[in-house]
């Protein structure tokens, strides 16, 4: 006697599981799939990597670009107010020589090319606390309006960047610094040209003696812009670009800018030259220099 079939079965065939069809997964089936669904793959977790990695860009960027602008914005008003107070309680004498405490303002700079609200405090010092305050004057360098090199450091991104469009000056463009005793007129040196080019780009801005120390004398090498390596500490000598570091009264005054290139990265260095051409003594008149009014 034969064993009974189920229902509909033919006969000599043997009966399908309810809950499957014969003892093997079908393709397709779902014991199958969960594996394949659950296995993590090298690019999911090479991407999961990179999407974290740009969010913490991303935090970097905006607190570099935004949220140290606020600190610093607060710390150079208060470098203002401290410059002001100076001022306005001691006595101007023009013959005086002032010489700065380390992390107290004592100058204020103004390039009329980035706008009429351009203005800075200079603190003397390069430290970073000096520079979180605003520019900063290397403490071994000269003064403003004095023979030889006044360098000054500055950030380019966060922390106020004051320095953030060197890139943007060109050739004759002003660089005003304003101390207790007078106004300093600085131009920025001809830019990436030689010979008789550079002697027509200096021609526009600077003294007939400058044009010529500029074009083919002691200053001929010196661009008003350019790259350099961080080491390269011969860009704030008192004549830059050698080691001569102390200023003798044969020398130009010279004002030195320095910041990091590119921007957020400290790779390189970008430095701005730029030469005296005009001393306001600060006498009760009021008188300020015509550059501030440039564009």
């Amino acid at each position: 006697m034969t064993s009974p079939t189920a229902p509909g079965t033919p006969a000599g065939e043997e009966p399908q599981h309810r809950h499957g069809v014969g003892r093997h997964s079908a393709p397709g089936s779902t014991a199958g799939s969960h594996k394949k669904r659950s296995r993590v793959t090298f690019t999911q977790i090479l991407g999961e990597i990179l999407l974290t990695a740009g969010i913490l860009f991303f935090l970097f960027a905006f607190y570099e670009s935004y949220w140290t602008n606020i600190a610093s914005g607060k710390a150079q008003n208060e470098a203002n107010n401290q410059l002001q107070n100076q001022w306005d309680n001691e006595r101007v004498n023009p013959r005086k020589k002032i010489t700065p405490e380390l992390g107290t303002a004592f100058a204020r700079m103004y390039i009329p090319a980035f706008g009429s609200d351009f203005q800075f405090a200079i603190v003397e010092g390069t430290s970073d606390t000096d520079l979180e305050a605003g520019p900063g004057h290397y403490h071994d360098t000269q003064l403003p309006g004095e023979k030889g090199n006044f360098a000054v450091a500055g950030h380019r991104v966060g922390k106020g960047a004051p320095f953030n469009d060197l890139g943007n000056l060109r050739a004759c463009d002003a660089v005003v610094v304003e101390t207790q005793n007078a106004w300093n007129v600085y131009r920025v040196l001809p830019i990436d040209s030689f010979g008789e080019q550079r002697r027509a780009e200096a021609e526009r801005c600077l003294t007939p003696e400058q044009i010529e120390r500029v074009a083919h004398g002691d200053y001929s090498s010196i661009s008003g812009r350019y790259i350099t390596t961080p080491g390269d500490v011969n860009t704030i000598s008192s004549l830059p670009g050698t080691d001569i570091t102390t200023a003798g009264d044969e020398m130009e005054s010279v004002m030195t800018m320095t910041t990091c290139h590119p921007q957020f990265s400290n790779a390189e260095r970008m430095i701005v030259h730029a030469m005296l051409t005009e001393t306001i003594p600060k006498n009760g008149s009021g008188e300020k220099p015509a550059a501030l009014e440039e564009k």
